[in-house]
């Protein structure tokens, strides 16, 4: 069977399981607690089942089956989960659903909502009022009053740098922080990320601002359906403008300056080692959320997510080491551990899956316990209702169920050849 034939048969079999599994009953999902200002080091009692009633459990959560190896006994997380991107098969996970501060990882959402919305060569010269409320020690890419800077530039320095300067400039874009914040909300809700409770669009600690592992890989592997948002993530290093100035001979003269991705996965340190087939996504660290990372990852033909939450060890880059665990152990348990949940389609998937019977769906868990590939749309849909926010950023015109069908069918999205073949040094 050619390669073509082979994509289109295994797309309607996703496709026919998706819709024949629509039809089942599913679990009703718990509502997540109110947001904390001071999250305790320990789990909640209740969380979301979202993605499967185990993931809403403490602890962690995985079904070896033949074959599989353990999982690394020195993972101090507070909360991580490991998840095939293509299928959505959650593998793995440890308090999943933990309504955490999320740090900068939060501009995963941020991006997902907002950068369909400007051309990549759109210019925004930058007033005073675009940098204004940024909270004390934002992490800066450098932007300047009075110069201009392309939405290209921009993004580069909200993914290499975290550059909260950068995002306070397309906010101001998007018509300011405020409706930037309320779209953000809903996407997060049109992705069933509702977890998540966004305060400030940079991730920078608020009272009240969460979200949890499982919402964290919701917006990357939505986010890296976009074709700019996995070239952007998978940037290791760029020029970015600087600041103009006359020179020694009186010309002015604009000259730029080096930026790199603070993703150690992806540039390495003194430390790290550049992880084999690493291809994004977003790192953060701030004093309540301590470091975060989700991160994105390719060997064999298998695409994995990997989310790590605030490790309770203290070692330098203790966030990349412990990720870098779980995708090992993921890459050799894929296909040997049977799935503990999945990760949920955004509602517009749901409902374009089941014409004229949303609210329809789920599916059995099967004999081990474990929820099967699809226990969960309905459940979700039961914790809040809302609009349908920016759906998958579909540009005007377009309509959101279609996106959502084309969501179902198109789980798989190249990732950059330069950096996902690198070899490890």
């Amino acid at each position: 069977m050619s390669a073509p034939q082979k994509t289109t048969r295994r797309s309607l079999l996703v496709t026919s399981a998706a819709l024949s599994s629509l039809a089942l009953t599913a679990p009703v999902a718990l509502a997540a607690p109110s947001p904390s200002t001071s999250p305790s080091a320990t789990p909640p009692a209740r969380m979301s089942s979202v993605g499967g009633g185990r993931l809403g459990q403490a602890g962690t959560q995985v079904d070896l089956g033949s074959g599989a190896p353990v999982l690394p006994k020195d993972i101090t997380a507070r909360s991580w989960i490991v998840a095939d991107a293509e299928s959505g098969d959650v593998l793995a996970a440890h308090n999943a659903h933990w309504r955490l501060p999320p740090a900068s990882t939060m501009k995963m959402l941020f991006a997902d909502t907002v950068l369909p919305k400007f051309p990549s060569g759109e210019k925004r010269k930058v007033a005073p009022t675009d940098l204004a409320g940024m909270g004390a020690g934002s992490s800066m890419v450098g932007i300047k009053e009075g110069e201009t800077y392309s939405v290209r530039d921009l993004w580069l320095g909200v993914f290499l740098r975290s550059g909260n300067d950068a995002v306070h400039v397309l906010s101001a874009m998007n018509d300011g922080v405020d409706n930037t914040v309320k779209e953000m909300n809903q996407h997060a809700e049109e992705l069933q990320a509702l977890d998540t409770h966004v305060v400030t669009p940079d991730g920078y600690d608020a009272p009240g601002q969460v979200s949890s592992a499982y919402d964290l890989t919701l917006f990357a592997r939505s986010g890296l359906q976009k074709k700019d948002f996995r070239a952007y993530c998978s940037t290791v290093r760029a020029q970015f403008p600087g600041e103009t100035k006359k020179n020694k001979k009186g010309k002015t003269v604009r000259e730029s300056f080096e930026i790199q991705n603070t993703n150690r996965l992806l540039a390495g340190d003194s430390d790290v080692s550049v992880y084999q087939g690493i291809a994004g996504v977003k790192n953060g660290n701030t004093t309540n959320a301590g470091a975060t990372f989700t991160g994105v990852a390719e060997r064999g033909g298998r695409v994995l997510l990997v989310t790590v939450m605030h490790p309770e060890k203290n070692e330098h880059n203790e966030v990349y080491k412990e990720t870098a665990k779980l995708f090992d152990w993921g890459f050799k348990a894929t296909g040997k551990a049977r799935p503990i949940g999945e990760l949920v389609p955004p509602r517009s998937a749901q409902a374009s899956a089941q014409p004229g019977a949303e609210g329809q769906a789920g599916g059995a868990g099967d004999p081990s316990g474990a929820p099967s590939a699809r226990t969960s749309t309905k459940a979700a849909a039961e914790v809040r209702s809302g609009g349908m926010g920016t759906a998958l950023g579909i540009a005007g015109g377009v309509v959101v169920l279609l996106a959502g069908a084309a969501f179902v069918v198109n789980r798989r999205w190249p990732l950059p050849d330069l950096v996902r073949r690198r070899p490890r040094p």
